[in-house]
This record gives C-alpha cells, sequence and structure tokens, in this order.
C-alpha cells in the first residue's frame, strides 16, 4: 500500500473513532445504541459513520460487490429483477432506495422495455449518500433513459421520506438491494416503504443473509472476515469500510426474524420458509424477500 493511501486509511479510522466519541459524549446516559458491524455505538452516530464509508466506496461500488459476492451479485440483481417482472402489467411507478448507482433502476427500465415494450415504467432512485448518487447520475448519463421521465435521483433518508415529494399511497413497487443492512432503523424504513405503496403494491429486498448449510457457512466466513477486507485493501487502499460491510452482514436479521419485521410493518409475506416469505440464492449467502401492502 502506498503512503498516501495508508494515510487516507488511518484517517478514515480517526474519523469513525471520532464520530463515537463526540456522540457519546453529548448524551452518554440517554443516547440509544445500535450497531455498526461488531461495534455498539450511539444511534446518532451511525448515520455519518455509514455515509463515510460509502463516500469511500461510491467510484468502486461494482468492485466492491464483486469482492464481497465473487461477482455474483450481477447475476442475483438480474434474478431479483426478472422474477418482479417489471411492466407485465402496463406502466409501473417503481421507488428504488439505497440504490443511489442506478443497478436496480436500470435493470428495472431494461426489463420492462425488453420483455413487454414498455417505455413508460418510471424509477425514482433515493439514496442517502451524494456521491452514490453522483455516479449513479454518471452512469446513466451513458443510456437512453437520461433526460427522460423515466429515472430521477433523490438524496433522502429512507427512515424518513419527505412526505411531499414521497406519498402515501404512490408507488407500485419499492426496491431496496444491498442496503437495508446500513440503517439505522429498519422497521422505520420498513414503515416508510409500507407509507408509500400503494395497495396491493409489493416490497422487495435483496441483502446478503445467514448460510443455511454449514460446510458452506464455514468457507463463506474464512472468505469474508480474512479474504474480503485483504481485497477491500489492495483494490481500493480501505481495509476498514470492507471489514464493516463484513460484519454489518453478520448483524442483519436472520431471515425468520426480517420476515417478521416485514409483516410487522403491515405487509403480507409467504410462510416463513425459503421460498415463500423469502427466496435463498447461494444457499442463503443473499435472499430476496417479498411482501405485499395490504
Amino acid at each position: 500500500m502506498s503512503l498516501p493511501t495508508l494515510r487516507r486509511s488511518l484517517a478514515r479510522n480517526r474519523n469513525f473513532a471520532r464520530c463515537i466519541s463526540s456522540s457519546s459524549s453529548s448524551d452518554p446516559q440517554h443516547s440509544k445504541t445500535t450497531s455498526f458491524g461488531f461495534q455498539t455505538i450511539p444511534e446518532n452516530a451511525k448515520e455519518s459513520m455509514v455515509k463515510s464509508v460509502f463516500d469511500s466506496v461510491a467510484s468502486k461500488y461494482d468492485l466492491m460487490n464483486d469482492a464481497m459476492s465473487m461477482g455474483v451479485h450481477r447475476l442475483w440483481k438480474d434474478q431479483f429483477v426478472g422474477d418482479l417482472k417489471p411492466g407485465r402489467r402496463g406502466p409501473m411507478k417503481c421507488i428504488d432506495v439505497a440504490g443511489g448507482t442506478g443497478d436496480i433502476a436500470l435493470r428495472i427500465l431494461d426489463f420492462a422495455r425488453e420483455k413487454y415494450a414498455d417505455r413508460e415504467t418510471s424509477v425514482e432512485v433515493v439514496d442517502i449518500n451524494e456521491q452514490m448518487l453522483k455516479e449513479g447520475y454518471r452512469r446513466f448519463k451513458k443510456t437512453m433513459y437520461h433526460n427522460t421521465p423515466q429515472i430521477s435521483f433523490h438524496e433522502a433518508n429512507a427512515q424518513s421520506l419527505p412526505k411531499e415529494k414521497f406519498r402515501d399511497n404512490s408507488y407500485d413497487l419499492y426496491t431496496i438491494a444491498f442496503g437495508i443492512r446500513n440503517v439505522t432503523s429498519i422497521p422505520a424504513v420498513l414503515d416508510e416503504a409500507y407509507r408509500v405503496l400503494k395497495p396491493g403494491a409489493t416490497f422487495a429486498c435483496l441483502e446478503f443473509n445467514k448460510v443455511d448449510h454449514p460446510l458452506l457457512g464455514t468457507l463463506y466466513d474464512q472468505y469474508s472476515f480474512h479474504i474480503i477486507p485483504l481485497l477491500g485493501t489492495i483494490l481500493t487502499g480501505d481495509r476498514a469500510s470492507y471489514q464493516y460491510l463484513v460484519e454489518s452482514i453478520r448483524k442483519f436479521p436472520a431471515q425468520p426474524n426480517f420476515a417478521q419485521m416485514i409483516r410487522d410493518a403491515g405487509f403480507v409475506t409467504g410462510k416463513d420458509i425459503d421460498g415463500g416469505a423469502w427466496t435463498n440464492l447461494w444457499g442463503g449467502v443473499a435472499c430476496v424477500h417479498t411482501g405485499v401492502k395490504i
């Protein structure tokens, strides 16, 4: 690692530490805590710490996901969107949350156009991170959807979407891919998803999850904790961000627990089995959860 790169990595770690220190000292007795990877931190520190991570990886987003999934995330995203069949029943108004780089939005628009000749389905991409949105906007400038009503980008917090912009009962499909585990309050995000969706509309989440096979789980743990942070160091000079991302996966609720959280928000799901409330990909390395607003 070069000296400037090492300095940047060390500075990032110091920034994380300052976030924890300053937030803890503000109200040590009354502040609620949450997880940041394997660390326990004040709730009011997490948003800025996660922002620091994604500021760091925004321009290397595909590289990050390639490292974390051995490149398979592209196939998972294709399956995620393909199973939702956007455009099958006519044009849809979609919202893709934590989708700053536009990966899912582009797949939705391409699927609707290629499978159903639908050029009216639209996607509003929402992300809390400005750098991720800039990356998505840059990518969409290369596509046929640029400067059309089919795509727009919005900086907003998934836990409290501005009601004047993201109105109640207004979307046909809500997607969030590899983003919900990074929020401070998962229930708050699910409540907002329920609010903005129309009755009968679908919530769909793609996320890294719990592996259900012991041998695969052991191999995955070895890869995650030893190889991924090393790849982060080699490819981007940023071990700390990749270490957090690996740890955040382990802190995410197991499939039945997350399915219950979706139901607690008001959605109807299938049974608590693979192929019901959720669909495991690669034995649970990733998982698709869906729910329908009643």
